[in-house]
């Protein structure tokens, strides 16, 4: 006799709206998680995953949302629960980790004080008993300095730790199913390896069942015994990590594992989802040769942009009645960008990557070094040539959400930089060029009226694309400006940028703690750690052989898929 699963979903249906106007956004989907088993749930934004989890942990709006099909744990459909039923379970039996530990955990009160108030709730434990069991906790999930963090709030620890806290807070009730909801996505890939084997030491320890839930393919592999794939509220498939990693039958998986940027070998344009189907499709390799021809002409010139020994201090607040440390987030940093040039910059989260970025486009001020633009020490310009030089040196930052305004359209969010710096001077010369730039970055003139809020994630990141693109700069600085995205939807803006580089004569610094990312875009590599640069030369070469044990962490923690 088959053993009964842990969770069984069947013909699951999840519908938002109000009764006569519902939107269905999954359709019937089944699958099942067996006891003591890890199964990866896959796929892009909209997929359906992170609803069907929340479906599991009933935690959906009851008033806006129709539910139908059934979710059975060990035999019991969760569907026919009332709320306090729910409440019970959830927590005790059913546990989950969240995707932003920083909005899940209460900011006013510590961190081992919400892991205690769960023992105490759902164990029935003693303050006492609660606060030895929880520090025990944190030592299990290999939190430093476990009673340091008991007394800390959230914001005064590491996005990592925070992720500890939440798994620690999970695991307290030995719940017999854990689901893990893109608990990496925003994490370094040192931190990412870590958390991935924490998660898989703590299953097979406990024997509980776990879904993971990410966007990344490879990441799933790593720790997954079963994956299921999600496209637009359907399954399209599932099946053991080997048949679905190496033996694919959807063309949306195929297509998926293929947009993936490899560290094996370097392509002139990444696979898309759209590419993929196209069955004559091959990508072009870039070889060593083609390489050197180009990097010889580029190097011939003028460096564009030479750093030299910058540093950047900030004074923190040690509190009241004690003096200000100082905090060096740059450390006599120098290294030069050659016109046409990627540069990539990767590091750890804290090790001054951004920081660096934001001090050559001075939008925070140099406590020593220089930074010379086209021959020109730009660190003793006024604010007012400071302004003027915003239009060769462009930033795109990580989240294009907060770098909209979000009372102004689309049209009129690229328009006002052309405004600000005289470009195309009439308001219908300003329109046409608005439009012919949405053209290039792959959207519509319907976008040209629209508001960001009604943009997903990767058409936010081509605005901003489109923004940086209206002022025709020179150096342009993306700072994690693909981080957030979906794999397909990222491939397809490097695609751009890299098009864009070609079409514009762009120079790029590539700012990310994706490795596998950087690889596919930058000709040289600098790698930082802690405010000083570690190793720095050609990207391939790095990445063939790197000489610090720093770098090879970084490039050992890569995902790499089977």
């Amino acid at each position: 006799m088959e053993e009964q699963p842990m969770l069984k979903v069947e013909n699951l249906s999840i519908s938002f709206g109000k009764k006569n106007s519902q939107k269905e956004v999954v359709h019937e989907i089944s699958f099942h998680v067996p006891k003591n088993k890890i199964v990866g749930i896959v796929g892009e934004s909209g997929s359906g995953k992170s609803v069907t989890s929340m479906a599991i942990m009933g935690l959906l709006p009851q008033k806006t949302t129709l539910l139908k099909g059934r979710i059975l744990f060990e035999g019991k459909n969760l569907l026919d629960l009332s709320k306090k039923e729910f409440q019970q379970l959830r927590g005790e039996e059913i546990a989950m980790i969240f995707q932003e530990p920083m909005s899940a955990l209460n900011p006013s009160i510590t961190c081992g004080e919400q892991v205690s108030e769960m023992l105490r709730l759902h164990m029935g434990m003693g303050p006492k008993e609660a606060k030895k069991e929880t520090l025990s906790l944190f030592e299990k999930v290999k939190l430093p300095r476990p009673s340091e963090i008991y007394k800390s709030y959230p914001h005064q620890i590491s996005g990592g730790q925070m992720q500890r806290v939440m798994i620690a807070m999970a695991i307290s009730c030995k719940p017999k199913l854990l689901i893990a909801d893109e608990p990496t996505t925003a994490l370094d890939v040192t931190v990412q390896k870590e958390i991935l084997q924490l998660l898989k030491e703590l299953q097979e320890e406990t024997g509980m069942s776990l879904i993971f839930i990410s966007h990344d393919l490879a990441l799933v592999s790593e720790i997954a015994d079963e994956v299921i794939v999600m496209y637009q509220g359907n399954v399209e498939e599932t099946g053991s990590v080997y048949k679905i990693f190496k033996l694919p039958s959807s063309s949306y998986t195929k297509a998926l594992l293929a947009s993936r940027p490899t560290l094996e070998k370097r392509l002139e344009k990444l696979p898309t989802i759209a590419s993929v189907s196209q069955k004559n499709f091959v990508p072009k390799e870039i070889t060593s040769q083609q390489r050197a021809i180009k990097h010889k002409q580029m190097y011939l010139k003028k460096p564009l942009l030479e750093v030299r020994n910058l540093k950047k201090e900030y004074l923190q607040n040690m509190g009241l009645f004690k003096n200000k440390k100082v905090v060096t987030a740059v450390n006599d940093v120098s290294f030069e960008v050659f016109e046409g040039e990627t540069v990539g910059l990767v590091g750890e989260s804290g090790c001054g990557k951004s920081t660096l970025g934001k001090t050559i486009l001075q939008l925070e001020k140099a406590s020593a070094g220089k930074v010379f633009f086209r021959g020109k020490d730009i660190t003793r310009l006024s604010s007012s040539e400071i302004r003027a030089l915003r239009k060769d040196i462009q930033f795109i930052f990580q989240d294009p959400y907060s770098s909209l305004n979000p009372r102004l359209t689309i049209g009129a969010s690229i328009e006002e930089p052309m405004k600000v710096h005289k470009i195309a001077l009439t308001k219908e010369i300003r329109k046409q060029k608005t439009l012919e730039l949405l053209s290039r970055v792959g959207l519509d003139e319907s976008f040209y009226n629209r508001y960001p809020h009604e943009l997903s994630g990767g058409q936010r990141q081509r605005v901003g694309i489109a923004r940086t693109v209206a002022l025709e700069p020179k150096l342009v600085i993306c700072d994690e400006s693909v981080s957030a995205l979906d794999i397909s939807v990222q491939a397809q803006v490097l695609n751009l940028l890299n098009e864009l580089k070609e079409d514009f004569g762009f120079t790029y610094i590539f700012i990310s703690h994706d490795l596998a990312v950087v690889k596919f875009m930058a000709d040289q590599l600098i790698v930082m750690n802690e405010g000083r640069i570690e190793e720095i030369g050609d990207a391939d070469e790095i990445y063939a052989t790197p000489h610090k044990a720093y770098t090879k962490k970084l490039i050992e923690a890569i995902p790499k898929g089977l």
